[in-house]
């Protein structure tokens, strides 16, 4: 069976280069050798050639020298897996070419629910929860599986388990039979039919390009990345033909094994694995990709998992909602002694779900106690912001916003299952003792559905979210002794090194100085230590030789010197998964900003995804930066260079976020309350040359400023 297996794999091999070969010859006489070739939406043009290959492709033209080259040196007639292996490098080649045709003259050729290729932004977006394993790992299923009901039931188990899912062939019809919620936001993406795969592997080489900072072309760095820092894995259901065989051992090139629920008599070990019981496929796929998931059984009716974090429930959908204007409601974490606390109890002050009708509203109080020996008061704030993210775990729950302006939605299908408001606690206390095991002792937890309680007690939550907002208003950079490092990333990024400081949180936007405080309370050999600040260089541009002593032996003696508070000199470095970018203007004496979200060019003369190609690895790029978008509300930013009267362009939907903190901030610099109306946005232009004359009719402060270098 294992030579059968190797032959499909040359032949298969063999068949998909004549194909990528003959339709690029009908592309280039259609459209000439000169017409460019590019993926939409990415800076690594087609990544699998980019990563794995040492040309530059941009035009159709290119293209050819690279199917000659993989024709003679990797298409081998050699029934050995190392043959196999070379042969699958081929199809995955091909594939990559017969894809990237389909979107020649700005075509798509996928129709939905197929998705196609994934942009970098989602890949950035995804970032975080990859490297702290949130998201424990990738699977990429194909074909079709015995029965529509087996194919959901698979899939909810990969979803419970956290691991996003690339669907490709009839499982996506079979899913979306069953009613199963497809989309990025419920980790579950169709990208296509057949050579669509290619968008799975792709999406993974993109890893080393924009976190590990590989090089392109450099193959061995880039196959030993994937072995070992992306957790990926292959389920093909349903027969197998010699292209899909190949591609198989495309992907265990990559290091990624596949298992199929075909008989095999003789499969290959580690590599293709035959497993004809629809039960044991997960457990043997995730043991055999070497992927350990953090268990916590939670007595509620309901899967969770972070699959389920972005699900959307629609009006039509709720059973019943709590807040969000509707009602009161607020959520409260609280710290109390021993003896203010009865360890797993769950009360339930008013009525429960199973007393109301559907549609009903509800007014809601959430409060937490909690009790634990190293807890503190300054990490009330850390686990209450969690709630959002347990609740979201649960499926068919809807969280959004926070303490006293939090909405929550419950849908019919949670109801029908038996989920009651009671199993709200039933999901925060598991989430908290088995997320924060070290800060964590006990958990108590009350909810308030009746009115009048509900207004007695928010009476106590909005006193003590006062008292936390002036404790904070006096944690500045100054106030404190130790600034916290953050490595988490380092599982996909070697070599960055984020630094935390109370003004500046992390560029992923989801540490701030007080979680990796509390972060290292729990786990003291984790990703966020202290650093003293010691031996000041240069306080104003916020260099500390301590710092740069971290730093250096924390990023595998490649950075030596970070400065904190400018972007002009050795600037902090970034992983990839960066929320927002600064890039300097010199024409304009200032500053750009463009986020994730925004996908257009920039006055700089490139898109978010073409900088991130330019800053991410762990690299410094004085001039040019990641950052979390609330770094720019910050006292400190870009202190050293002259703060944020530097901005001079940052996309509309960044200023509407921002927007009404940005006036506070920006009276408290003096530059007055309308300076946001002073910034040009995409509206204005998308060139220093468009928005110049803007700048210098609204005044813009940045004119008139020292230069920047």
């Amino acid at each position: 069976m294992s030579t059968q297996l190797f032959k499909a794999a040359y032949d298969g091999a063999a068949a998909a280069i004549g194909v990528a070969e003959s339709l690029l010859s009908k592309a280039i006489e259609e459209n000439g050798g000169n017409a460019t070739i590019e993926y939409p939406g990415t800076a690594y043009k087609l990544p699998v050639i980019t990563a794995l290959g040492s040309e530059s492709v941009k035009t159709l033209n290119d293209i050819v020298p690279v199917i000659n080259r993989v024709r003679s040196e990797n298409l081998k007639e050699d029934l050995t897996l190392k043959g196999a292996l070379s042969n699958g490098e081929v199809t995955l080649y091909a594939a990559e070419i017969i894809e990237a045709l389909g979107y020649l003259n700005g075509k798509s050729p996928v129709t939905p629910p197929g998705a196609g290729f994934i942009p970098d932004t989602v890949l950035r977006a995804l970032g975080v929860q990859l490297v702290d394993n949130t998201i424990p790992g990738v699977a990429v299923v194909l074909g079709k599986a015995k029965d529509s009901k087996s194919a959901a039931k698979l899939i909810n188990e990969l979803k419970s388990k956290g691991i996003v899912i690339l669907l490709v062939d009839d499982i996506i019809d079979q899913l979306i039979e069953e009613g199963v919620n497809l989309g990025l936001e419920s980790f579950t993406v169709p990208l296509g039919k057949f050579t669509q795969v290619i968008h799975a592997v792709n999406f993974a080489l993109r890893g080393g390009l924009a976190f590990g900072g590989i090089a392109p072309g450099n193959k061995a760095a880039h196959l030993e990345y994937q072995q070992k820092r992306v957790m990926a894995f292959v389920i093909a259901l349903g027969p197998l033909d010699e292209i899909r065989i190949s591609a198989a051992f495309g992907a265990a090139l990559l290091g990624f094994p596949t298992i199929t629920d075909l008989p095999l008599e003789e499969g290959i070990p580690d590599w293709v694995i035959s497993e004809t019981d629809y039960e044991k496929i997960v457990p043997l796929a995730l043991e055999t990709r070497g992927i350990k998931l953090r268990i916590t059984n939670i007595d509620v009716p309901i899967m969770v998992g972070p699959a389920f974090e972005g699900e959307t429930i629609r009006k039509g959908d709720t059973y019943v909602e709590f807040g969000g204007g509707r009602t009161t409601a607020f959520e409260l974490v609280k710290m109390v002694g021993p003896d203010e606390i009865e360890d797993g109890k769950i009360t339930v002050h008013g009525p429960e779900i199973d007393e109301i009708e559907e549609g009903s509203k509800l007014p809601l109080g959430i409060k937490i106690k909690i009790y634990g020996r190293k807890m503190h008061q300054d990490f009330e704030s850390v686990l209450e912001r969690r709630v959002h993210y347990f609740i979201n775990y649960g499926e068919g729950l809807w969280h959004v916003a926070q303490r006293d302006l939090c909405w929550l939605r419950i849908s019919k299908d949670a109801k029908a299952k038996g989920f009651k408001i009671r199993h709200f606690g039933e999901l925060l206390i598991a989430k908290f003792k088995s997320e924060y095991p070290a800060l964590v002792d006990r958990v108590e937890v009350e909810l308030y559905t009746d009115e009048k309680l509900v207004n007695e007690q928010i009476k106590e939550a909005r006193g003590i979210y006062v008292k936390r907002d002036e404790r904070l208003k006096g944690l500045t950079d100054e106030s404190v002794e130790e600034l916290y490092s953050c490595t988490l990333c380092q599982s996909f990024a070697p070599n960055h090194v984020c630094v935390v400081a109370p003004e500046r949180v992390g560029l992923c936007g989801a540490v701030s100085w007080l979680d990796a405080k509390a972060s290292y309370e729990i786990t003291p050999t984790g990703p966020n230590r202290p650093i003293k600040k010691e031996g000041a260089i240069d306080e104003v541009k916020g260099i500390w030789k301590s710092v740069n002593d971290f730093v250096y032996n924390n990023s595998n003696h490649m950075l030596e010197e970070v400065s904190l508070y400018t972007l002009m000199e050795n600037p902090m470095t970034s992983c990839g998964c960066f929320e927002a970018i600064i890039a300097m203007m010199p024409e304009v004496n200032g500053v750009m900003i463009t986020s994730r979200e925004h996908g257009g060019i920039t006055p700089c003369g490139m898109s978010f995804s073409t900088l991130a190609g330019t800053v991410g690895g762990g690299t410094q790029s004085p001039g040019f930066m990641g950052i979390g978008r609330r770094y720019i509300l910050s006292r400190k930013f870009l202190k050293a260079d002259g703060g944020m009267a530097r901005i001079v362009w940052m996309p509309k939907e960044l200023k509407d976020y921002l927007r009404e903190e940005f006036i506070k901030r920006s009276i408290e610099e003096g530059l007055g309350e309308d300076f946001i109306n002073k910034i040009a946005d995409e509206s204005i232009g998308t060139s220093a040359e468009e928005i110049v004359p803007f700048l210098e009719e609204k005044g813009h402060p940045a004119m008139k400023m020292t230069p920047l270098f």
